[in-house]
């Protein structure tokens, strides 16, 4: 059963501009520098050219959205931390100490922070918009981890804290952040059943496991497949089945910013998940999407691989909370400002 509010956000979604994407590659050619000499950057920004309609587009507003959320899988002990952190580290975030708030105040960009379904309460924080969900998902290894109503609700909440923020003030360029402990369980499934990967080519260490804790973890994913039964073939089924309320979240941020024509900047293991699940609803995404870094998190190549995205770096980066995307974000940036403020052939005629 479809939701219409959903299905008309996917309508609003447009493909990307070509013409201005090609414009945008001859304008490269004729900089003052050897042609292709910026290689893949000029590619890059050239897509994003096209997603905006123009070579000059302004980016005076740049937002990473971060949503948090807890899972109830980490019962089943797939996590080298307890389930509290999350909540401790939203608090972090919103007091300003975490590694993502200082990667966004050196680049100039908004963090929104978003609880869809932190356990606990986080008081009356500054900053924080409060979009609870639940108290965390179910353990999706003994059944499903939300209702398909939940999955909905999740999406449409990412939409509708995107849109708010886009009212408040017209955002330009946006990046995906998370927290959430137990969410590579989750994302390490999702895209083994979008993918088709084997389940051990896509789990890993997540915050920091042992061999043996990773085989553990490989076959509780194994056991909530197995359980749920989740149809590859519909996103909200799968979300449902064995996601979060965080990912369903940035889910709809994605959908909300490529329907307003705005870049999307994913970071590694998680944001992976959520644009594999984007484009399963809504195909024409897939050109809005950025790889800011390739994380160290193995199931990260396996969907950028099927993303047929190249990441922008790969530092052996897996901390999460969008702190990748905060360096892509800058990339998209700077590589914007070469193409338009670099001396061309002809002004020096």
């Amino acid at each position: 059963m479809k939701n219409r509010k959903i299905d008309e956000l996917i309508e609003n979604i447009q493909p990307i501009n070509q013409d201005i994407e090609i414009e945008a590659l001859k304008r490269f050619d004729n900089l003052t520098k050897p042609r292709k000499s910026l290689g893949r950057l000029e590619n890059i920004i050239a897509r994003a050219a096209g997603v905006y309609g123009s070579v000059n587009p302004n980016l005076r507003r740049k937002v990473i959205f971060l949503m948090a959320a807890d899972h109830g899988v980490t019962a089943e002990r797939v996590s080298a931390y307890p389930a509290e952190i999350t909540r401790q580290m939203v608090l972090n975030f919103l007091d300003g100490g975490a590694a993502i708030n200082i990667l966004t105040r050196h680049f100039g960009i908004d963090v929104v922070v978003t609880d869809i379904g932190v356990r606990g309460k986080l008081g009356e924080k500054k900053g924080l918009i409060r979009k609870k969900i639940a108290q965390g998902t179910e353990n999706m290894a003994t059944g499903p981890a939300m209702t398909r109503e939940m999955a909905e609700e999740s999406l449409l909440i990412g939409y509708e804290v995107f849109e708010k923020a886009f009212a408040q003030e017209k955002i330009d360029l946006i990046g995906l952040g998370e927290m959430g402990i137990g969410n590579t369980t989750a994302s390490s499934a999702i895209i083994s059943i979008l993918t088709g990967a084997k389940i051990e080519d896509v789990v890993d260490m997540g915050t920091g496991l042992k061999p043996e804790q990773i085989e553990h973890k490989a076959s509780i994913i194994k056991k909530a497949i197995e359980i749920n039964q989740p149809n590859s073939k519909d996103s909200m089924d799968v979300l449902a089945k064995v996601g979060g309320f965080e990912i369903g979240g940035l889910v709809g941020c994605i959908l909300a910013a490529a329907s307003r024509r705005v870049p999307i900047v994913m970071d590694g293991l998680i944001s992976g998940a959520c644009a594999l699940l984007a484009i399963n609803l809504a195909p024409l995404v897939q050109d809005y999407l950025f790889a800011s870094h390739c994380s160290k998190e193995k199931g990260h190549r396996v969907a950028l691989s099927y993303l047929n995205e190249q990441p922008i770096f790969d530092l052996g980066m897996h901390l999460g909370e969008g702190t990748g995307a905060a360096y892509g974000i800058s990339f998209i940036e700077t590589g914007f400002k070469l193409l338009n403020q670099m001396a061309t052939f002809d002004d020096l005629k």
